[in-house]
């Protein structure tokens, strides 16, 4: 089927490809390892030693020489006790048993544990009850996990819980992490009133200007923020200061055709050079791109809500993500449980809900909303999916890429 192009607008593709063209080193920054939730790691995390660093006892129970069990030995004299954070003790009778703890060293002279379930104790011995054993059994192994000098975490994680607790583990109290833009969101629109306010009927609550903060924390950033009324000339005065003081500007709202968007015009006549207004795709079709020569970045996002938020999760987290030298997965897959129809030569963002076979298959549900004014929709939804223009009926079974937002 032939569909005719959209003037003025850039496919999806050609967006991405600007917005990777685009990016910025920020350079990077020493953190506490306890302020590091949620950063970009700079460096590689190296194991300063074997991990475990000994061969370290996972049950409690009592060691032994299992050769002394595999000649037929069932009886066992304890000759003592080696607890966790002890120093290594040694049999000094490959006959004789020590009662271990778990996480204490592997006594020399020992090369299996038997726990404490499997054994029976009295008269200072312990009687093993199993015919059975697997020689190393409940031994974890120095150097198993990790040698040292190897690399444990790469750089360009994000770092969760899971980095931090091995940061600890090989001493790291500094972090080098990518350094953050100092960043600026400024919401637009005389309708629009602080969360605090009862609105009257023609006002609306602040909304996007909350969303965009939040996700923006999901990466270590505190954005600043501001309003514009609907007037050009304050909306241009205050952006050339704005320019000078910020690396990024995220704007909500004023970037289509109505007689009072006027920032495309404020953002040329300050000098922020555009890349891209307006992409083939819907919800989000107005969203506007641009750089300063000072290399500040500006993203004009719809105002619609919907619209806002997927322009912030598929290019500006693109854009950042790239710029803080984070690693870039592949982009999941899920099939479709239900067709879709959508008629506009347009690139779709469909809001999906996922649910997953016993098989191992993601599956996307569509969930209908009102529009790309419909915000309390995307609760009810857990993703994107992209579906490609070029056609107008997706099949269920078909399958695309997501765009996770939870």
């Amino acid at each position: 089927m032939h569909f005719p192009q959209r003037r003025n607008m850039i496919p999806v593709e050609e967006a991405l490809r600007l917005i990777s063209e685009n990016t910025f080193d920020f350079g990077s920054e020493e953190v506490h390892l306890d302020q590091s939730l949620g950063r970009i790691l700079r460096e590689d995390f190296y194991a300063d030693r074997n991990f475990p660093p000994y061969d370290r006892v996972t049950m409690d129970g009592i060691a032994i020489a299992h050769a002394s069990f595999a000649s037929g030995q069932r009886t066992f004299k304890i000759e003592g006790v080696a607890a966790a954070g002890s120093p290594q003790q040694n049999l000094s009778d490959p006959a004789n048993c020590l009662e271990v703890m778990t996480g204490a060293i592997l006594p020399s002279g020992c090369d299996t544990v038997i726990r404490y379930e499997d054994i029976q104790e009295g008269d200072g011995q312990a009687t093993i009850q199993l015919e059975t054993m697997i020689h190393g059994q409940n031994v974890h192994n120095k150097g198993e996990d990790r040698a040292q000098g190897s690399v444990i975490v790469k750089k360009g994680k994000k770092i969760s819980s899971a980095e931090i607790g091995v940061g600890a583990t090989i001493g790291k109290v500094q972090v080098q992490v990518s350094r953050l833009p100092k960043t600026l969101i400024i919401s637009t629109g005389d309708e629009l009133v602080e969360i605090q306010e009862t609105p009257l009927p023609h006002q609306i609550r602040r909304s996007n200007i909350h969303r965009l903060k939040s996700t923006l924390r999901n990466y270590g950033i505190e954005a600043d923020s501001y309003h514009f009324d609907d007037d050009f000339e304050e909306i241009k005065n205050k952006l050339e200061g704005m320019i000078e003081e910020y690396d990024v500007i995220l704007l909500s709202g004023g970037v289509s055709k109505g007689k009072f968007d006027y920032l495309p015009e404020a953002l040329e006549a300050v000098g922020v050079q555009k890349l891209y207004h307006k992409i083939q795709q819907r919800p989000g079709k107005p969203m506007w791109f641009g750089r300063a020569p000072k290399d500040t970045f500006v993203f004009a996002l719809p105002g619609n809500p919907v619209s806002s938020f997927l322009c912030m999760h598929r290019y500006f987290l693109s854009w950042l993500k790239e710029s803080l030298q984070m690693e870039n997965p592949a982009i999941p897959q899920a099939a479709l449980a239900a067709p879709i129809n959508f008629k506009p030569n347009l690139t779709y963002f469909a809001q999906v809900k996922l649910s997953y076979t016993p098989d191992g298959k993601v599956l996307a549900h569509p969930v209908e909303g009102n529009g790309s004014g419909d915000l309390a929709n995307l609760v009810d939804a857990d993703a994107f999916i992209q579906l490609p223009q070029g056609k107008d009926v997706y099949e269920a079974g078909e399958v695309y890429g997501l765009l996770f937002y939870r």
